[in-house]
């Protein structure tokens, strides 16, 4: 069976993974020259609940991406503000050390390869038409392309195109696959009935840092900087795609984190304020160029599926990461499409699809986000393991452990373990 991933971060290059484990052939179709996506800008794994998720990854056999994290991870267990334990890799080293492992699987990956169009029957999708106009055939498709872009979504949505590290002006716009089948998207929305919300963080080059500050960052992985009395904003929390960082302490403070550049936990912050803060003084952005303006455009396009990651309405097209639900974090997407390219082959071989018992974190949060889409309240919300109110859910329901034989045990009495890293034909 051939699967076909359109889009190369980390729920594709999940979905990727598991599914040749289960013994497709795979192609990866992506329209940058990277692939993570927004996982070369990201870096930050195991903090709060996501430590739960990732080990449960781990126990169903799914933990490929996460121990790579950890190998290029430059701090473990730290804190910041709302969080704790938290791991940040490597933002310059990742892509590689992720694509090294992928071709090693034997994974075909097909870079700068945009998808235009697809060629659909009214029940299945027969193939794909890229911008150059060749035609890619498959059996199963799964789509990871994300909610970010094209570029007239940050036009109209928010402050113009801040030259993120998607690059559409370069690259050419995202499609919705689903879209193109007939299925209508889900559009996440703001408080003030506004859609869509703001990516969450920027990158500072650290070495435009004073030589204290980059210091204290490169030793302790976080720092945290007061903000001038008269620059304190508190009303752009409530822009943040991350609503978990949506706290007093980073409208009060520029909390820096060290991801291999200074990750800046705003959505934008304009430099000659930001140049006031000592130490800041030749700050210069990195990601994206245009930081001082505003950020990427989140949430505009989420497709209707199942609690197996299958898109409502057509027979052979699945989703993951932000495609599949109003999801935050790398984390989030490595769970989704590792279940997704999963689910592909079973369903390519007439086997009944996988759904994640609710007594895990990740079984849990896909349902319960799928249930509270459906609802404009829902559409306000975002869903993450590390902070806000589905962290809070976790707790309450007991989910959230840093035990990891327990994990482990429970993952086992489910009949579940290595699920994932099970050859299927």
């Amino acid at each position: 069976m051939k699967i076909i991933i359109i889009g190369g971060g980390w729920a594709g290059c999940a979905a990727a993974i598991s599914a040749k484990k289960a013994g497709a052939e795979v192609h990866i179709y992506e329209k940058t020259d990277l692939l993570l996506g927004l996982g070369n800008v990201g870096g930050i794994m195991r903090n709060n609940g996501r430590y739960t998720a990732s080990e449960e990854l781990i126990a169903l056999g799914g933990g490929d991406l996460i121990n790579i994290t950890d190998t290029n991870s430059r701090h473990k267990g730290i804190d910041f503000p709302g969080h704790k334990h938290a791991s940040l890799y490597d933002v310059n080293r990742i892509e590689g050390a992720v694509r090294d492992h992928i071709k090693s699987l034997g994974i075909i990956i097909h870079m700068e390869k945009r998808v235009r169009d697809v060629e659909f029957d009214g029940h299945k999708i027969k193939g794909l038409y890229l911008a150059d106009d060749s035609f890619v055939d498959g059996d199963i498709f799964i789509e990871t392309t994300g909610t970010t872009g094209p570029m007239g979504n940050c036009l109209r949505y928010g402050n113009g195109c801040s030259m993120c590290i998607l690059r559409c002006p370069s690259f050419g716009p995202r499609i919705s696959i689903s879209e193109r089948c007939g299925v209508p998207d889900i559009q996440g929305e703001r408080a003030e009935d506004a859609l869509g919300a703001m990516s969450g963080s920027c990158k500072l080059a650290k070495e435009s840092l004073s030589d204290e500050i980059n210091k204290e960052l490169t030793e302790k992985g976080v720092i945290a900087l007061k903000v001038p009395t008269e620059d304190v904003n508190y009303g752009k929390l409530d822009t943040k795609v991350c609503q978990q960082y949506a706290l007093k302490e980073f409208a009060e403070n520029v909390v820096l984190l060290d991801t291999g550049h200074a990750k800046l936990m705003t959505t934008y912050y304009p430099l000659e304020k930001l140049r006031k803060i000592p130490g800041l003084e030749h700050a210069k952005y990195v990601d994206p160029y245009a930081g001082s303006k505003g950020n990427s455009m989140r949430y505009l396009s989420v497709a209707p599926r199942t609690n197996d990651m299958k898109v409502q309405g057509v027979d052979n097209l699945f989703c993951a990461g932000e495609k599949s639900g109003l999801f935050v974090g790398h984390t989030e997407a490595i769970c989704t499409g590792t279940l997704a390219g999963h689910n592909a082959v079973r369903l390519a071989l007439g086997l009944p699809l996988l759904i994640l018992p609710s007594s895990i974190a990740i079984g849990d949060i896909i349902s319960y986000e799928n249930e509270q889409s459906k609802t404009r309240d829902g559409r306000k919300v975002r869903y993450t393991f590390a902070g806000a109110g589905y962290f809070k859910r976790m707790q309450e329901l007991g989910l959230y452990t840093l035990n990891i034989k327990e994990i482990n045990n429970k993952v086992t009495k489910l009949n579940l373990d290595n699920i994932f890293n099970t050859k299927l034909c």
